[in-house]
């Protein structure tokens, strides 16, 4: 009969110092860090199609913010962007950090924003939705612009006076009217998209804008583009777009639309 025999009668063999060496690693080319909101559900997942290139990496932190978007909650995210900065790869360079909500930059301000970030993380480049889409205008030649945005009115209010302070000139707006980031992030992208449509086709509007990091465009801006002949863009698609430029990384990705076959505006 044969008796069985315990492993643990027999020491594993232990092969130490074994040969290794270091590559570039996933970031060879540019390695972004993104502070996300702990309400979004389609940043991470716009950013993987739309950052899915060679030697491009991104990597995240949640900020905690109330899933109800008022101007006293997005303030209130102020003093945690610094904190949730350093949680992004402590200790390794990055080269962009964005700050994701486009709304809560536009209240806190962008300065203040890149402050904190740069406090935390000092010299690392930085943007915020907002940001991005200033950048995504000039790059464009937009000046006349149409914003689709989920927010209620008060907010509403805000984002077009920032925008046209900016020295651009706010022809249309367009809203859900949904204050809650939980149920925003569940509106269809056909909706997104019929309503994308109805904005871009006013005469005296150059590009649509759709304004709030839950909102879906990146798998529909070529549809829409095709359907208005003019450029659009969203928070998710200007701040990608953004970080890419900004680290230096100019692929050209027709599949989203105009702005991703251009560089940054000089």
């Amino acid at each position: 009969m044969v008796q069985a025999v315990s492993s643990r009668d027999h020491a594993p063999r232990i092969l130490n110092h074994l040969a290794y060496e270091l590559d570039s690693g996933i970031a060879e080319r540019a390695s972004i860090g993104v502070i996300v909101l702990a309400s979004d559900q389609t940043l991470e997942h716009e950013f993987r199609q739309m950052l899915d290139l060679p030697g491009v990496g991104f990597y995240e932190s949640r900020i905690y913010c109330d899933s109800i978007v008022t101007p006293e909650s997005l303030s209130a995210m102020e003093p945690k962007i610094g904190p949730n900065a350093a949680l992004i790869l402590p200790g390794m360079p990055l080269d962009v950090i964005a700050f994701g909500c486009t709304s809560a930059s536009m209240i806190i301000g962008e300065a203040r924003v890149f402050e904190k970030i740069q406090r935390a993380r000092p010299g690392v480049k930085c943007t915020t939705p907002i940001t991005a889409a200033f950048a995504a205008f000039d790059a464009l030649g937009a000046k006349r612009i149409a914003i689709l945005t989920p927010y209620r009115e008060d907010v509403n209010q805000k984002v077009r006076q920032y925008v046209e302070a900016r020295g651009y000139d706010v022809r249309a707006i367009g809203s859900f009217n949904e204050e809650d980031d939980n149920r925003a992030a569940r509106i269809a992208p056909g909706f997104i998209q019929t309503a994308a449509i109805e904005l871009g086709r006013q005469p005296d509007v150059d590009m649509v804008f759709v304004s709030c990091t839950s909102l879906r465009l990146a798998e529909i801006a070529t549809e829409i583009e095709a359907e208005i002949g003019k450029p659009v863009s969203s928070s998710n698609h200007a701040l990608a777009w953004h970080c890419l430029r900004l680290a230096g990384v100019e692929d050209v990705q027709p599949g989203f639309g105009k702005l991703f076959t251009l560089s940054l505006h000089s």
